[in-house]
């Protein structure tokens, strides 16, 4: 009876420690890609239908990731100090929340850009915690627009 674990505690929901939102930037690219599928499909004067329901599926799932990644480093790693130090991060996360429910509910591509944006500047102030520079960059794929990115040594 003596090897039973009675406490054990984590500080998320998965204790690995592992925290980086390029989840959430790549579900925001993601979200602006869609977008743009879908626009080009009005252009072309045609409906295809199944590629119209793949890409609003797409844009919800992803929209709802880009939330969620958010909301784990949110909650798991950002700390009170961090707050106090960051006074618009708060604002931030706020925007970025209200911005994926809107990516959800529309076909924006102001909507969709607005959204990396704001994950664009969680993602700075999350590297900038852990005292890691970062470069913004035009991301090397579709819809290549800037993203930011960790210098790692």
């Amino acid at each position: 009876m003596k090897d039973i674990i009675l406490t054990a505690e984590a500080h998320c929901d998965v204790p690995c420690g592992i925290y980086d939102p390029i989840i959430a930037q790549i579900a925001a690219l993601s979200v602006i890609r869609m977008v743009d599928l879908i626009n080009a499909l009005d252009t072309q004067g045609k409906t295809d239908h199944n590629s119209l329901v793949r890409y609003i599926q797409t844009k919800e799932r992803e929209a709802t990731k880009c939330k969620d990644e958010i909301a784990i480093i949110w909650g798991d790693f950002i700390k009170p100090a961090h707050l106090e130090h960051y006074t618009g991060l708060h604002s931030i996360v706020h925007k970025i929340m209200s911005l994926s429910s809107a990516a959800k509910q529309h076909v924006s591509r102001e909507k969709a850009d607005e959204l990396l944006k704001e994950v664009n500047k969680f993602s700075e102030i999350f590297w900038e915690i852990k005292n890691v520079p970062t470069k913004r960059a035009i991301c090397p794929y579709l819809p290549s627009v800037e993203v930011v990115y960790p210098l790692v040594p």
